[in-house]
């Protein structure tokens, strides 16, 4: 399978702190892949880094088989990158449809195709009855499906969720769930940033662990939840108090 994205030897550093180490990740086409860790793994600086957010202090960034290491998040996004944002930021004193229809425009300047297009993907996302609602009257879990509509919208052929199906009730991850495999089966690769490993793990191919700023371990969900590193990671602190 060849890589659609590709980080190598990327280091984030803020001053002293090292939020990222090494990493060096690759997502083949049509893969969803889960970048799981527990709470300050560095998963959304690395996320960040690859969206274009910021350039990494070290190392590169390769998408679709190009170096785009400096390049800034706009111009990503024109190449097919797509991402979703951990706290929600839909333009809130906008309808549902105007907000999907800013992601539309930027493959399609005339408004008339940006609009179609915005229609056809809250048909997809399951947005269609709210297109003229505003986003702020939106529910939490409406709000998460709209900013994955938004994202749609750009055309990607990488899709970045940063914890899209978090703090959601069962029934509304559930539904999250059956979104990210249709998004996949368009043919669009999906990497999701999450911690709720229940959720995330019966839905991704593979998962990459992140844990102070490191990959931790990679593999099939089945092999990663079993790993002892992982199990310390995330539970090791707690086992610990209780010893």
């Amino acid at each position: 399978m060849t890589a659609l994205l590709e980080t190598r030897g990327v280091w984030q550093r803020f001053g002293g702190l090292v939020a990222n180490s090494d990493v060096s990740i690759s997502v083949g086409r049509g893969e969803i892949v889960g970048l799981i860790g527990p709470n300050g793994a560095g998963k959304s600086t690395l996320f960040n880094l690859i969206a274009g957010v910021l350039p990494p202090t070290q190392g590169s960034i390769l998408f679709d088989g190009e170096d785009v290491t400096h390049m800034p998040a706009a111009e990503r996004c024109q190449r097919g990158v797509g991402r979703t944002f951990q706290v929600v930021k839909s333009f809130e004193t906008m309808t549902v449809i105007d907000n999907v229809i800013v992601g539309a425009l930027v493959r399609n300047t005339v408004m008339r195709e940006a609009r179609r297009k915005a229609h056809e993907v809250l048909e997809f996302t399951g947005l269609a009855t709210r297109a003229h609602v505003l986003a702020s009257d939106l529910v939490p879990a409406e709000k998460r499906r709209l900013e994955v509509a938004r994202a749609l919208a750009t055309e990607p052929k990488l899709l970045l969720l940063d914890e899209v199906l978090t703090g959601l009730t069962p029934t509304e991850a559930q539904t999250g769930v059956a979104l990210v495999r249709k998004v996949r089966d368009t043919g669009i690769t999906v990497l999701m940033v999450e911690h709720v490993m229940e959720i995330v793990m019966p839905l991704v191919d593979r998962a990459i662990v992140l844990d102070l700023g490191k990959v931790l371990v990679e593999g099939k969900p089945a092999d990663v939840v079993r790993d002892p590193k992982v199990i310390s990671a995330y539970l090791g602190d707690r086992h610990a108090v209780g010893a």
